[in-house]
């Protein structure tokens, strides 16, 4: 075991935690907290971390357990970053917000490229809108930034927290334009529209979230808009 000396609340603290095969950090577990989701907040896979840490029960972590997250530059708040499930299930009516166009589309025009659901061996919990680069991303509702940062595969990306338990999340971004702490209205500029983190192309990851659930957010957003299509739509349309 390898003495780590992790910095908590302007405090440090004596760890112990299994060496590493390189660079990187330790985190330790909180409340909430579960192997996948630590990996996807980190962007390493569950395998590796069960690899590295040694760990012998991986879906039966306990509160204050460390672990060694290879690549790692900071300790990140995974239960801000990553939604603790996922519904692809129409919402009933109490888990939809109040009043008429709570949320808006971020983007003034743009084409819905990647849906909400099963993809590949996992799932994607948003959508992805490609547009050009550089366009700007605007906030869906009223809210505070929870997180402005940087996070492996997601780039650089922006989370909004909203009242009645939603939060969303805008990922990929060229360029982060608040902070964490912000307060933002809706239709305020938050981000540039990019390629960083893990994409093919340019575009908007986007997340809607309710008690930290992903929800699939076409559900949320109003229905037909002239400005954002699917890419089957797209298709579709006579040249």
């Amino acid at each position: 075991m390898a003495l780590v000396i992790v910095a908590v609340a302007g405090c440090s603290t004596a760890i112990h935690a299994p060496p590493g095969p390189g660079p990187g950090i330790v985190h330790q577990v909180h409340a909430g907290e579960t192997l996948y989701r630590i990996a996807k907040a980190y962007g390493v896979s569950a395998r590796e971390l069960v690899h590295v840490n040694d760990l012998a029960t991986p879906d039966r972590l306990e509160v204050g357990q460390p672990l060694f997250i290879p690549g790692g530059k900071q300790v990140l708040p995974v239960t801000i970053i990553t939604p603790k499930d996922a519904l692809p299930d129409v919402p009933t009516p109490p888990d939809l917000p109040r009043g008429v166009g709570v949320f808006v589309w971020p983007l003034a025009s743009g084409i819905v490229t990647s849906p909400f659901g099963p993809r590949g061996r996992g799932f994607h919990d948003g959508i992805d809108i490609t547009a050009r680069p550089g366009s700007a991303v605007h906030a869906a509702c009223d809210g505070v930034v929870l997180y402005a940062d940087v996070l492996r595969g997601y780039g650089n990306v922006v989370i909004v927290q909203h009242a009645g338990g939603y939060a969303t999340v805008y990922a990929h971004n060229e360029e982060n334009l608040v902070h964490a702490g912000d307060h933002v209205h809706q239709g305020d500029t938050i981000a540039r529209l990019g390629r960083s983190g893990r994409t093919s192309e340019p575009n908007l990851h986007f997340e809607i979230r309710k008690d930290n659930i992903a929800r699939n957010p076409i559900y949320f957003l109003p229905g037909q808009t002239p400005v954002l299509e699917t890419a089957q739509h797209a298709k579709d349309k006579p040249t």
